[in-house]
C-alpha cells in the first residue's frame, strides 16, 4: 500500500523546490565562477541562461511530475515505453551525487565548530582545510550530516520536506541578506595606506570586464555558467520530476517556476554580494582568485581579519552554508527514496533506513578518499581529482548535459511541447511564456545540450 504523499500547497512546494535549488552552489560556486569569469560578464550570460534554458528544463521537470504523479522512471516509462531508459539515467544522477554532497555538508559543520569554539586562528591557517579533509575526523562530521539528512526525509513529505523547508528558507534568506548589507560597509587600509571599501568591491563584482574577451573565452564563461545552472536549480537529475508528483493540480506550475527561479537567482546575485565585497577589501582582487578554495580557504582569512566581529559572522555564514546544503542534500535523498519504493513497492520508513545505511557507508568511502582511499585520476575533461571529484564529474558533466538533450530531444519532437503546455495551463491557468517555452525545447535545448555534452566530456575542445 503506497503511503499517502504530497506538499499542502503552493507556498510549501515552492519553498521545498527553492530549498533543493538553493544550496551550496548559490554560496559557494557561483561567486567563485562570478569572480573567476568577469563579473558582470558571467552574471548576464548566467541571468539569460537561467530565464531561458533554465526555464524550460525546470518547467519540464515539474510538469512531468505532477500530470505523471510519478518519480523519474515510472514518469517516463508512462510517457512512452520505448524511453524508460532516460527516466533510468535520470535517477542515477541523484544517486552519485548523494554519495558525496554529505561530504561537503561534514566540512561545513566543522568550519561551524571552529567560529562557534573561538578557533578563528585555526581556520584562517593555509594549511587548516587540506589538514582536515586529509584526516580521519573529517569522517565523522560528514556521517553526523547525513543523518541528519535521513532523519528529515524519514519524517515524511508534508510533516519533514515541507516542515523543515518552511523555517529554514525565510532564515536563509535573512541571514544572506544581512550578511550582504554588512560586506558593503567594510573599508580596510592596504599596506601601501590605500583604502579598499565594501562598495568598490560591489563594482568589482557587477561591471563587466571584456578584458582580453575571446570566442574561446566566452564559450568557457558560458560552459561555467551552464554547470552553475545545473548545479543550482536541481533540473535534469530526476529531484524535481520527484517534487513535480508531490504537487496538487491547484498549483499555479507557471507562478512557481517564475518564482523558484527568482528565489534561487536572488540568492546566487546576494551571495556574490556577500562574499567578494568582503573578500576584496581585506585580500584584494588576489584573493578572488581562489577558485573553489573561496569558501574554506579565503574566507575564514577574512573573518579573521575582521577582528571579533568576524568569529560571529563566519559563524552566521557557515550555518547559513549548512541550511543550504541540507534543503538541497534533503532534496536529493528523497528523490532516491521516491524512485526506490515504486520500483521495488517497498514502504516509504523503511525504504528510508535501507538506502541511508548505504549512504553512510558511501559517505564514509568519499570522505576517505582524501586520506585511505587517496587517488588521483585524469578526467575526460582535462582535470584531475580524487573519489568527489570523480562522482561530480560523472553527475553534472556528463549524465546532466546528457540528460538535458535527450530530454529535449523527447519532449521537443517525441511528446510535443503540448504535451507539458497542457499540464502548466491546467485548470485555465496562464502561461505567458508559452511561446518560449517551444521555441527552447523544440530548437534551442537540442543544440545547446548536446554542444555542452561534447565539450564537458573533452569530446570536442575549443
Amino acid at each position: 500500500m503506497k503511503e499517502h504523499k504530497g506538499f499542502t500547497g503552493q507556498l510549501g512546494f515552492i519553498l521545498a523546490a527553492a530549498g533543493s535549488a538553493v544550496g551550496v552552489g548559490n554560496l559557494w560556486r557561483f561567486p567563485y565562477l562570478a569572480a573567476k569569469n568577469g563579473g558582470g560578464v558571467f552574471l548576464i550570460i548566467y541571468l539569460l541562461m537561467v530565464f531561458t534554458v533554465g526555464f524550460a528544463l525546470l518547467t519540464t521537470d515539474l510538469a512531468i511530475g505532477r500530470k505523471t504523479g510519478k518519480s523519474a522512471i515510472y514518469a517516463y516509462q508512462s510517457m512512452n515505453s520505448k524511453w524508460k531508459f532516460l527516466g533510468i539515467f535520470t535517477f542515477f544522477v541523484p544517486v552519485i551525487i548523494m554519495t558525496y554532497y554529505a561530504v561537503i555538508g561534514g566540512w561545513i559543520l566543522n568550519y561551524i565548530k571552529y567560529f562557534l569554539t573561538g578557533q578563528v586562528t585555526l581556520a584562517a591557517d593555509d594549511a587548516c582545510f587540506s589538514n582536515f579533509i586529509s584526516s580521519n575526523s573529517s569522517v565523522y562530521w560528514s556521517l553526523a550530516f547525513m543523518v541528519l539528512t535521513a532523519v528529515i526525509v524519514f519524517g515524511g513529505v508534508e510533516k519533514g520536506i515541507e516542515r523543515v523547508s518552511k523555517i529554514i528558507m525565510p532564515i536563509l534568506l535573512i541571514m544572506v541578506l544581512g550578511i550582504a548589507i554588512f560586506s558593503l560597509t567594510l573599508k580596510s587600509t592596504t599596506d601601501n595606506g590605500d583604502l579598499r571599501t565594501g562598495l568598490e568591491g560591489l563594482l568589482v563584482y557587477l561591471k563587466p570586464d571584456f578584458t582580453g574577451m575571446t570566442i574561446r573565452r566566452f564559450l568557457q564563461i558560458s560552459l561555467d555558467a551552464m554547470s552553475q545552472l545545473f548545479f543550482s536549480l536541481s533540473v535534469s537529475m530526476g529531484i524535481m520530476i520527484t517534487y513535480g508528483s508531490y504537487v496538487k493540480k491547484e498549483v499555479d506550475l507557471a507562478k512557481s517556476v517564475s518564482v523558484i527561479e527568482i528565489m534561487d537567482t536572488a540568492v546566487a546575485m546576494l551571495a556574490g554580494v556577500m562574499i567578494i565585497p568582503a573578500v576584496y577589501v581585506f585580500l584584494g582582487v588576489e584573493g578572488m582568485s581562489a577558485g573553489p578554495g573561496l569558501m574554506f580557504i579565503s574566507l575564514p582569512k577574512v573573518f579573521f581579519q575582521m577582528g571579533p566581529a568576524g568569529r560571529i559572522i563566519g559563524l552566521v555564514f557557515f550555518i547559513l552554508a549548512a541550511f543550504a546544503a541540507l534543503t538541497s542534500c534533503i532534496s536529493v535523498l528523497e528523490s532516491i527514496v521516491a524512485n526506490t519504493t515504486e520500483i521495488l513497492n517497498t514502504k516509504r520508513k523503511s525504504t528510508t533506513i535501507v538506502l541511508s545505511a548505504v549512504y553512510l557507508i558511501a559517505t564514509a568511502v568519499i570522505a576517505l578518499g582524501y586520506s585511505k582511499f587517496y587517488i588521483e585520476v585524469s578526467l575526460p575533461n582535462g582535470s584531475t581529482g580524487q573519489l568527489l571529484d570523480i562522482m561530480d564529474y560523472i553527475s553534472n558533466s556528463f549524465m546532466m548535459p546528457l540528460i538535458a538533450f535527450l530530454s529535449s530531444i523527447f519532449i521537443g519532437w517525441v511528446m510535443k511541447p503540448e504535451w507539458i503546455i497542457d499540464e502548466v495551463e491546467y485548470g485555465g491557468k496562464k502561461f505567458t511564456r508559452k511561446g518560449l517555452y517551444i521555441i527552447m525545447t523544440k530548437y534551442c535545448l537540442p543544440v545547446i545540450m548536446f554542444i555542452l555534452f561534447l565539450i564537458s566530456t573533452g569530446i570536442f575542445t575549443y
